[in-house]
């Protein structure tokens, strides 16, 4: 993860120097996440019959592929638009053989009763990765290596990954019988039979449309617009304040983790999700539309924090809900909507910032979530309602 965000930061600068372009910015949340929303449940069904290992392993030499060839552009300054989205589709098929694949390697590694602190402690080593990586991504970028040599050197980062997972004690060889297999996805109709079971599951299809819809409509999108915030804050040229902005929200997020994971705090429920999620839209519509800087930095510590919570608990509780010979195609499915439709948010934050600005795309964009889980809370409310209806006196 560290590997994967010291290449956003240092080929979205880039980027951004070199052409000026919001839509450029909004094609790379596309382009990221269309693999999550058109691959993700062939993953998850393949990831159950084959080893996760292997897929995993592909998916990083692709990332390697994609560092090393934008070192290679970056250096010859041969770069272009086209060229640039292509390496960013490539990246994007690069994620969906590895994130979805190790959510279902954690049932691997851990017991059931350890599956909830265990998807916390990956969502940990995710937000690690978003910490340090745009620190030393940055570091690399002002430094002697230039943004060529950095991202080469980035390339590298990868390897400890691919050399662990070659003899790891995990996959189809060390499951319990009866675990190795799902049903194999054909086509549409399987997809849509695992969508009409996920429907039939209160917990699933909530917690399924809450990260659908938070991923639909912010993601991570406002991620490539940061240099165009912290320039609007006053702190736009490389450096430790803009360090600061791009570090916020994940120094949130791993502040999070730690009080959450040792207190044992927060523990999964769907009300208390979309709650969080609530809040998490209040937090990203003030940092969108503040002037002051110190302000900016402590609304999205405090959006990490929440996010980190809210999403981690949702996918605790679809994890824990999928039935054993289902788990690949539903946390698939899961994947499909927290993840894929994340191209989405490119449009709705990024398109539409080129057109009315990113300050204002990204407030209407939380404002819009914001209903949509107010929504899903009421319906959550009123289904515990008929199920257990109030008796008068």
């Amino acid at each position: 993860m560290m590997a994967d965000n010291i290449e956003h930061v240092i080929s979205y600068y880039v980027l951004f120097q070199k052409f000026h372009s919001p839509a450029l910015g909004g094609f790379a949340v596309i382009a990221h996440w269309v693999p999550f929303l058109t691959l993700s449940v062939y993953t998850g069904s393949l990831t159950q019959r084959f080893d996760p290992r292997r897929m995993i392993q592909l998916g990083m030499l692709l990332f390697m592929g994609v560092s090393v060839a934008w070192g290679v552009l970056f250096a010859t300054d041969t770069l272009t638009p086209r060229l640039a989205q292509g390496l960013l589709v490539v990246h994007g098929i690069a994620g969906v053989l590895w994130t979805p694949t190790s959510q279902i390697l954690l049932h691997d590694i851990v017991a059931p009763d350890q599956l909830p602190s265990a998807v916390r402690l990956n969502a940990t080593a995710r937000y690690l990765g978003i910490l340090f990586g745009p620190a030393v991504g940055a570091t690399l970028f002002l430094g002697f290596l230039g943004p060529a040599k950095g991202i080469f050197l980035n390339a590298l980062i990868y390897l400890p990954m691919l050399l662990w997972l070659w003899r790891a004690p995990y996959g189809p060889a060390f499951r319990r019988d009866g675990e190795a297999h799902a049903p194999v996805l054909r086509g549409f109709r399987d997809i849509f039979a695992t969508f009409a079971r996920i429907g039939a599951h209160p917990t699933l299809w909530s917690m399924t449309a809450l990260a659908g819809g938070a991923s639909m409509l912010i993601g991570q999108a406002y991620q490539p617009q940061m240099p165009e915030f912290a320039r609007d804050l006053g702190h736009g040229n490389p450096g430790p304040a803009y360090q600061a902005v791009l570090n916020a929200d994940a120094a949130g997020a791993l502040f999070g983790a730690f009080i959450l994971e040792g207190g044992n705090l927060l523990r999964p429920a769907p009300r208390t999700a979309m709650v969080l999620a609530m809040l998490w839209c209040c937090a990203m519509a003030a940092f969108s539309q503040t002037t002051l800087y110190p302000l900016a930095l402590a609304l999205l510590f405090a959006a990490g924090f929440l996010e980190l919570s809210f999403n981690a608990s949702a996918q605790t509780l679809v994890q824990l809900a999928a039935p054993a010979h289902l788990r690949g195609p539903i946390i698939g499915v899961f994947s499909m909507a927290s993840l894929g439709l994340r191209c989405v948010s490119g449009l709705t934050v990024g398109v539409l910032g080129g057109l009315i600005g990113v300050h204002r795309s990204l407030a209407v964009a939380a404002a819009a979530l914001l209903g949509l889980t107010a929504v899903l809370l009421a319906l959550s409310w009123r289904s515990t309602g008929a199920a257990h209806p109030v008796r008068g006196g």
